[in-house]
């Protein structure tokens, strides 16, 4: 299991930490040196989240038209090109390019990585894989924060350190991984239908409302605690590491799911969330590192928990399923992140981040249905029903 789990972690971390969440690391840096204003620096954050969701639309079609492995190397290929677009930027443009650049890989890696799973794996270890695999974000994370403090005032060649590192885990990727795995993936096809969105819709919009609350956190989180908290630049790097840390904890969200089975298991994790949000405006640094250990266990958690949902709903073609579902996160993460940006602008952090843990919780009372989709081939069944 480890031969994929491994180098799958890593590429997680490469494509979602580095090339995608740690621009929220490096945003007062960037802010000042680029002048950008908050209401820019939202919306830079969902041109990225835009590029994700864009980048998963596309993922099933590309995993089916050439192989899982191809997708998984293209999203290595997207993350360093576009890091090193971000070393290089001048301005706000050239900033959001590179940054759109940079989202593309973290749109595809997931679900060609979850095609991966499926193929490579025996059943009863996929879901641990998968859940696994996802704590590449935290382990990114926890890496990213130490780059961060060694080049606080040189964000630039973080970028470019992050850049290498890029393309040292594609290298890897590319071993690991065999041709000859992904060539059943040729035969199997898409049977994701539009037709189809109104038997997954409770599994949509639970993602949205996660995406759309934990944005924030990504994305101002930092920020909030520098310019509004007076944290120094070393405090805020803590904070950051001790997050990615805990979301490592998330990995067992495979385990938790079989014991609790996934209606709790997601009302667990919606309330952990929340209350991440609501204590990060607790004025005291306990408070403010116990957000960041709930948020880091709690958006890993969940995230695992939509992989294990979307594979649940498509078990014959899983990358269809986390497309589904994190696009679903994107969605609301792009929404999220311009809204965010507007709020702290007209408001304040404080109300900000209270607003969307209220939000938030609105998505505790959704429903968890996860029966396999009737596809167009069982449906034309008589009596066939999920």
């Amino acid at each position: 299991m480890w031969k994929i789990v491994l180098p799958g972690i890593a590429m997680i971390g490469v494509t979602y930490a580095f090339a995608r969440y740690s621009f929220g690391l490096f945003l007062p840096e960037i802010s000042s040196a680029l002048n950008l204003s908050e209401s820019q620096s939202g919306l830079i954050g969902s041109v990225a989240y835009a590029a994700y969701t864009i980048a998963l639309v596309t993922a099933a079609i590309f995993i089916h038209k050439m192989s899982a492995r191809h997708v998984v190397l293209y999203s290595g290929a997207s993350a360093f090109i576009g890091m090193l677009g971000m070393a290089a930027s001048q301005g706000f443009y050239t900033l959001a390019i590179s940054a759109f650049v940079a989202g593309l890989g973290s749109g595809w890696i997931s679900p060609a990585f979850s095609q991966v799973v499926a193929q490579s794996l025996e059943s009863q270890e996929r879901d641990r894989g998968n859940t696994w695999i996802n704590t590449g974000t935290s382990v990114g994370v926890v890496a990213s924060g130490p780059v961060a403090l060694a080049f606080a005032e040189q964000w630039r060649w973080g970028y470019v350190l992050f850049a290498i590192l890029a393309f040292l885990t594609l290298w890897w990727n590319a071993r690991a991984i065999d041709r000859p795995q992904e060539e059943s993936e040729q035969s199997t096809g898409s049977q994701f239908k539009l037709s189809l969105l109104g038997q997954v819709r409770f599994m949509i919009l639970a993602a949205i409302g996660i995406g759309f609350s934990s944005s924030i956190y990504w994305t101002f989180s930092r920020s909030y605690l520098t310019e509004a908290q007076d944290f120094s630049t070393g405090g805020s790097m803590v904070f950051w590491i001790i997050m990615g840390a805990a979301g490592i904890i998330g990995g067992i969200a495979g385990t938790i799911i079989q014991r609790l089975g996934l209606g709790w298991s997601y009302r667990l994790g919606v309330l952990v969330a929340t209350a991440s949000l609501v204590t990060l405006t607790i004025q005291h640094p306990a408070a403010i590192y116990l957000s960041a250990v709930l948020f880091g266990i709690s958006f890993i958690f969940m995230t695992g928990l939509f992989i294990v949902w979307g594979t649940r709903h498509f078990p014959n073609t899983p990358s269809v399923g986390v497309s589904l579902s994190f696009f679903s996160l994107g969605i609301g993460q792009s929404i999220g992140s311009v809204a965010a940006g507007v709020l702290i602008d007209g408001l304040s952090y404080p109300i900000a981040f209270l607003s969307f843990a209220a939000i938030g919780l609105l998505f505790v009372f959704i429903k968890t249905n996860a029966q396999p989709v009737a596809t167009q081939s069982n449906a034309a069944q008589p009596g066939k029903s999920v």
